[in-house]
């Protein structure tokens, strides 16, 4: 089986010892779902108004990273009040 580039850096990773065990892995889960779920309600709206370019850059770069572009100024945000945003 030929790996991809990501692939071939994960296993790269995993041979050199990189990787961990996850200690009471179900707590780790439900910890996640938690953050996740707190994360997702959003109850409040915004308007914001951005030039027809920005708007454009800002669908571009939210497709590199995954994700509807609503959700990465939520995030973009939320680091920046959060103090991590750098």
């Amino acid at each position: 089986m030929k790996l991809d580039k990501e692939e071939k850096e994960l296993l790269k990773s995993y041979e050199k010892g990189e990787w961990k065990s996850v200690k009471d892995l179900e707590k780790k889960k439900l910890e996640y779902q938690r953050y996740a779920k707190n994360t997702a309600v959003k109850n409040k709206r915004i308007n914001i108004r951005l030039t027809e370019r920005d708007l454009a850059n800002l669908k571009a770069k939210s497709l590199e990273e995954g994700m509807p572009y609503q959700t990465l100024v939520a995030s973009i945000i939320h680091k920046y009040i959060s103090g991590k945003f750098k």
